[in-house]
């Protein structure tokens, strides 16, 4: 297909999620199911330009005066992409397969500078605007550049499993993608985001992933791993396990040694987890399933509890972006109200003097530092550890360092080049 052919077709799918509220992966499968003839590089081309959209959907539309498909699309391929409208133009002209010509009013737009200087916040910001507050108190002054590095492409990170390998073995498997260090974390590769219509490697097929020597996992869920202190020889609750990413970074830390209990409510979230156990070379993790009882012999063991709670995900909307569009303040409440709830019961299976770990994928203050204020003042007798601390005694060697907040620390892509997390450590009473 040429360019215009996969501006034509992301136009198409944009339409399409405007019509149906659904994720972004969902639209992107089902076009490929029904368009056979397009090929992987295609595909990756049009899943590129759509996601780029997605992730400044309200600076592109004000730029254009229009959130349509077509605005959007045709935004991206001119202010993100480099193209020249002109010669899209005549592009457009000689294929079949191309959108509508470009109007002399869409030409105008598009070879005029983004006009962002006059924008609302939450368009300069490319937020959904009831979110701007909450950006403002995560953050104060650097709020805007903030939320818009959240508009970038991501990277594709990797955590060596130190069981099996190092860094320097998994990084010669990888070498035709050229993986760098990634931040903060001795254990991470990191392969830098592509650019256009570039595809993102697929690393799964290399021997390295195959054989459990490394696993895709990016950096900030490496260090909200790492920042657990879990150590060989202890008893580890991982309360919201889930496919298990968390689990296999804490098995590796214990250098297999102790017990992790991996537990999560959603059967279908934990499935994955058997094979990646097996994969990775795992030995000191048993599977919960979620059935009654099912933990109740582990009250009051734990020298550490992990509670990845389920969030709102804003922090990853680098890699979700439609999921920002899709938030709305019901979910949220929702979101809170589950947390709540899952950290009263987590708190229950901390031994006398043990930790209870916090940690989202959320830059939003109700489910980060609001959330742990309102645990302590119900849970008399946990106390937050000094995150500065925390974070020094685990990183020393680090050049980096997140923003310490009230109860905790905060992970970004401006601040530490990673997706975005909360964690904050607790000390049991005892």
């Amino acid at each position: 297909m040429r360019l215009s052919g996969r501006i034509a077709a992301a136009i198409e799918i944009l339409d399409s999620l405007q019509q149906r509220r659904r994720p972004v992966a969902l639209a992107l499968r089902d076009w490929g199911q029904a368009n056979r003839f397009a090929g992987s590089g295609d595909r990756a081309a049009i899943g590129n330009l759509v996601y780029d959209a997605l992730r400044r959907r309200a600076s592109h539309g004000w730029a254009m005066q229009a959130e349509t498909g077509r605005a959007l699309v045709l935004s991206v391929a001119v202010r993100d992409w480099g193209e020249d409208p002109q010669a899209l133009q005549g592009a457009f002209e000689r294929d079949n397969f191309a959108p509508d010509p470009i109007t002399p009013d869409e030409m105008t737009l598009l070879q005029a500078d983004m006009p962002l200087q006059n924008a609302p916040d939450h368009v300069r910001a490319d937020l959904p605007e009831w979110l701007v507050p909450a950006f403002k108190e995560t953050f104060g002054t650097n709020w805007l550049e903030q939320a818009r590095a959240l508009t970038m492409r991501p990277p594709l990170d990797l955590r060596v499993n130190s069981l099996k390998a190092t860094p320097e073995k998994v990084a010669a498997s990888l070498q035709r993608f050229r993986p760098q260090p990634a931040p903060v974390v001795p254990l991470g590769l990191r392969i830098p985001a592509g650019e256009g219509p570039a595809r993102v490697p697929n690393v799964q097929a290399d021997e390295a992933l195959r054989k459990g020597r490394a696993e895709i996992q990016d950096a900030g869920s490496q260090i909200a791993a790492a920042l657990c202190g879990a150590e060989a020889g202890q008893q580890v609750l991982d309360y919201c396990a889930g496919g298990g990413g968390k689990t296999l970074a804490l098995a590796a830390a214990m250098h297999n040694k102790g017990q992790i209990f991996a537990h999560d409510a959603d059967r279908n979230r934990l499935a994955p987890i058997y094979d990646r156990l097996k994969r990775n070379g795992v030995r000191n993790v048993q599977v919960r399933a979620p059935v009654p009882g099912t933990l109740d012999a582990l009250a009051g063991a734990m020298d550490r509890v992990v509670v990845d709670a389920p969030c709102t995900g804003a922090g990853t909307w680098r890699r979700h972006p439609d999921a920002k569009w899709r938030l709305t303040p019901e979910q949220l409440k929702k979101r809170t109200s589950e947390q709540a709830g899952i950290l009263r019961e987590a708190a229950r299976f901390v031994t006398p003097g043990g930790q209870l770990v916090y940690i989202t994928c959320s830059l939003l203050p109700d489910e980060n530092q609001h959330q742990i204020a309102r645990f302590l003042t119900e849970t008399p007798g946990f106390s937050v550890i000094d995150p500065r601390k925390r974070w020094q005694e685990t990183f020393p060697d680090s050049q980096e360092e997140p923003l310490f907040v009230e109860n905790g620390l905060v992970l970004s892509p401006l601040t530490t080049s990673t997706d975005g997390f909360f964690i904050s450590v607790l000390q049991a009473p005892g």
